[in-house]
């Protein structure tokens, strides 16, 4: 019984022996039928270990392998000068890496599975930058793009695009935050207008693919506002539109000019109230509280056809043909 427990140890034991054998790294310099070539550590049939291939007209990898793939630390020079140099699993990049390609972008941060996926900085060839969360290859999460010219946007990506709420900074100071969508100003946001011709003023409100779209105040950088519809970065739709001094407007607009029915009132009592067209008076009452009152039509913003009368209702005269009033 002893003998053949004996036996049986030492079967077992020249079994692992020769297994080790087997299994022991080897270094060798191999070349392929396709032209490819390997010098480094070998096991198993495969390279395992540090090494080099070298891909005819694709490129070298120089690192660790397991089962004959990249896998570990590594770097990899394609032909056309684009390298990588960072994790590998399984033939991928995978873990942390930085990849510079030829023509200056420069990425460095996270992978998975051979792609960009979680923090990671690139930066482009013309200075632009961005940092933040990525999935597959594109911009996904929160993150900061820098511009060249000095253009910056901070807040949420979706597919590559702006989404969701951020800020966006403009060179001449102008800035905008609030909702994105695909990229464009979308939902609600407030815009303060930088350098330029509308330095100083502010709209609070609707925005629909980058423009002032639905309700929103407007208010100019002199203390004129307006309150009311818009569409396509135009007043357009029911508004109130006042100023300091005590002028206002209240009524339709259409494509930035009063349109339709409203009424216009001045701090010196002046009124007129009834039809607009393409920004002039076109059919209603004009009042004056110290004078007279003109019940009519308008043509051009100035009085065309209609009766004049006194403070008192009394008719003045009629008038045809126009006469030159203007209502500013």
């Amino acid at each position: 019984m002893r003998h053949k427990n004996f036996l049986l140890s030492l079967i077992l034991l020249l079994s692992f022996f020769l297994s080790s054998c087997e299994r022991k790294k080897e270094h060798v310099n191999i070349s392929f039928p396709d032209g490819r070539t390997y010098e480094g550590e070998w096991k198993m049939g495969n390279p395992n270990g540090q090494g080099t291939f070298t891909y005819p007209k694709l490129g070298k990898y120089v690192g660790e392998h397991k089962d004959g793939l990249p896998h570990g630390k590594g770097k990899f020079t394609w032909s056309n000068g684009r390298e990588y140099e960072g994790l590998y699993k399984e033939g991928k990049p995978h873990g942390h890496g930085a990849e510079i390609f030829h023509d200056g972008k420069k990425y460095v941060g996270e992978y998975k599975d051979g792609k960009w996926n979680g923090q990671g900085t690139i930066t482009l060839p013309d200075g632009g930058k961005y940092i933040g969360k990525w999935k597959n290859g594109t911009y996904h999460g929160k993150g900061t793009f820098t511009w060249s010219n000095g253009r910056k946007y901070v807040g949420g990506y979706k597919d590559g695009e702006a989404n969701g709420q951020g800020t966006f900074t403009f060179p001449d100071g102008g800035k905008y935050v609030g909702d994105f969508k695909d990229g464009e100003f979308d939902g609600h946001g407030t815009f303060n207008y930088g350098k330029g011709e509308w330095e100083g003023d502010k709209y609070v409100g609707k925005f629909k693919d980058g423009k002032r779209d639905g309700q929103g105040t407007y208010i100019f950088h002199d203390g004129k506002k307006y309150v009311g519809k818009f569409k396509d970065g135009k007043r357009d739709g029911q508004g109130v539109f006042t100023s300091p001094d005590g002028t206002t407007y209240v009524g339709e607009y259409k494509e930035g000019k009063r349109d339709g029915q409203g009424k216009f009132t001045s701090p010196d009592g002046f009124m007129y109230e009834g039809e607009w067209r393409n920004g002039v008076t076109w059919n209603g009452i004009y009042y004056d509280k110290d004078r007279w009152n003109f019940f009519g039509s308008w043509k051009n913003g100035e009085i065309w056809n209609g009766t004049e009368y006194d403070k008192n209702g009394n008719i003045i005269k009629n008038i045809l043909y126009g006469r030159n009033l203007k209502i500013r």
